[in-house]
């Protein structure tokens, strides 16, 4: 149920976009006059710490549009629960108005007329005054700052240089600790690098020496927030040398070990910790798996699916947070600490909306500045845009439709190949396609496009491999991204069956049959995790490609059929 009010505020934005196209300017100034900074930072502050998370900002500098999903399938004990629910079952669940500025900032229904309405998410400056201004409200020493990782990839300016940009950015705003995912495909020794000179503590207690299986980084670290100490243990992506290259880190071994994470909590209590925090980048699922497996957890901020909840989820005694992803959301949760121990908790999901926040000024010059040196770039034209362009969701994204359509024309392909990044802003119908944007998508550091051979049998067991790591019924199997992307081809997919019977019904779509598994496809793709793949960066490849079609105005996809949902 809505309350009246709600009902009054959504009739009033959902006039401006219930007849077509017809937003108007109306609608916006209505929208906008819902959304204030003040708003955004509105909090009935509890006890006398407070824990600030952002995480998976991909380098996101500057504010943009980012759909969230329209499917996100849970599987097993998981599924229907948050945060596998989307659109108005996500609303009902959290109780969301229709047409207010949280159905906008968390769901996918009504996106491009809500997006017209409410603008621009996001942005490093604001995200800065928000910050600020909760370290104004309760005072720096109560205030920890964590950062979940997936922080210095997915931009131009970071790929230019190796992360470098976010790395100050993320050290002027002071941040306490942050874990860690794509930063390591920037390599071991770049890594090594930035975390000897950064004063932020790079936490990850599953990484270890191959050779002498000794720690590479500190586990954990107790910091004193108002009076109480607030011990934060480092969980970096466990899988990382198997989803992304494990020649760019070939002396690291990674892994789970929740036998680690449960004496790295003991040994927190024994130093006298007050608060224990596991600053994850396992996955929503994966972590809730460990919150009721790992006992004195009192906070889990979670990372890596990007899940964005305006709720907490208990699991046993242990808080879970969702933050989001780029930039578009800052979590803050107050602890009252009574006895040695939580007493009580209250928090907020802070959505970063652009407009209404006043971009902090040191910022928002540290980020031109390091902008400037490729501005001229970043703001060209490739071509323009009739559709909404957008990454996230299971099986299809049309961001990637259109990589994949670039790869079969510009490499002369049968079929083609795109992965299932969750990474990558959104363009509404009217926004060009810039590099900027395009890079958004593509910018990581092993971005050949490949053209190679792949008989059918292969290509079936490369969709049912990727489809256990995202659907495996227990959670410790699963990866947390989405399916490739497919060009030229469909197939049948059921969520419930065990991995080599989920596929079916492969189809090669320019003759209608069914893909031979013995037959030889020429198949185009990126990413690969190989060393010394040969092949064009991607973005070259759908700079050429949008060069040639100069406008984008892609069909609906309906290539993928999912059951056993």
């Amino acid at each position: 149920m809505i309350s009246r009010r709600e009902f009054m505020q959504a009739t009033a934005a959902a006039s401006a976009f219930c007849a077509g196209s017809g937003f108007g300017t109306l609608g916006q100034v209505a929208a906008q006059q819902k959304l204030s900074q003040a708003g955004v930072l509105k909090f009935d502050a509890l006890g006398k710490v407070t824990i600030l998370h952002i995480t998976d900002v991909h380098a996101q500098l500057m504010p943009l549009y980012f759909r969230e999903p329209s499917i996100n399938l849970g599987v097993g004990a998981d599924k229907g629960r948050p945060p596998h629910l989307t659109d108005q079952a996500f609303r009902d669940y959290f109780k969301v108005a229709t047409g207010s500025p949280r159905h906008y900032a968390l769901t996918a229904s009504d996106f491009v007329a809500l997006a017209k309405n409410y603008g621009r998410m996001g942005g490093m400056d604001r995200v800065a005054t928000l910050i600020k201004a909760v370290r104004a409200e309760r005072g720096d020493d109560k205030v920890l700052l964590l950062d979940g990782g997936d922080t210095w990839q997915g931009s131009w300016t970071s790929l230019q240089t190796k992360g470098q940009d976010m790395v100050d950015l993320m050290e002027s705003l002071k941040v306490d600790a942050m874990t860690s995912h794509w930063e390591f495909t920037y390599g071991a020794e770049r890594v090594e690098e930035i975390v000897k000179k950064s004063p932020i503590a790079f936490l990850a207690q599953n990484i270890r020496s191959k050779e002498w299986q000794e720690p590479v980084f500190k586990a954990q670290k107790t910091f004193v927030k108002g009076g109480a100490k607030i011990a934060v243990i480092g969980q970096a992506f466990p899988r990382t040398p198997i989803s992304n290259p494990s020649w760019m880190i070939p002396d690291w071994a990674f892994g789970l070990r929740e036998r680690e994470v449960q004496k790295e909590v003991e040994k927190a209590r024994a130093g006298g910790a007050d608060v224990v925090v596991l600053l994850s980048h396992n996955g929503f699922d994966v972590d809730r798996k460990m919150a009721s497996r790992v006992s004195g957890l009192d906070v889990v901020l979670t990372a890596h699916t990007h899940d964005a909840m305006p709720g907490v989820v208990i699991e046993g005694k242990t808080i879970i947070i969702a933050s989001g992803s780029h930039g578009k959301f800052l979590s803050r949760l107050d602890l009252d600490i009574k006895d040695k121990k939580v007493a009580g908790y209250r928090y907020k999901l802070m959505p970063v909306f652009s407009d209404a926040i006043t971009p902090d000024a040191p910022t928002a010059a540290m980020i031109e500045k390091a902008r400037a040196p490729y501005k001229e770039k970043l703001g060209t034209v490739l071509a323009q845009n009739e559709s909404l362009l957008y990454r996230r969701g299971n099986f299809n994204g049309t961001f990637d439709d259109l990589i994949c359509d670039a790869m079969l024309k510009e490499r002369d392909a049968e079929l083609s190949l795109s992965p299932g990044f969750r990474w990558g802003g959104t363009l509404i119908p009217g926004q060009p396609v810039t590099f900027e944007a395009l890079s958004n998508a593509t910018a990581m550091t092993y971005p050949n496009c490949y053209r190679t051979e792949m008989t059918g049998k292969q290509l079936k067991d490369i969709l049912e491999d990727i489809a256990d790591n995202i659907f495996h019924p227990d959670p410790y199997f699963q990866g947390g991204g989405d399916m490739v992307r497919v060009g030229g081809m469909g197939y049948s997919i059921d969520v419930s069956k065990p991995i080599h019977k989920r596929i079916s019904n492969m189809t090669f779509l320019k003759t209608g049959k069914p893909i031979d598994p013995q037959r030889k496809y020429v198949v185009a793709g990126w990413a690969s995790i190989n060393q010394a793949t040969k092949g064009p960066p991607i973005w070259e490849v759908v700079e050429k490609y949008l060069a040639r079609v100069k406008t984008v105005n892609l069909k609906p996809n309906t290539s993928v059929k999912v059951s056993g949902v």
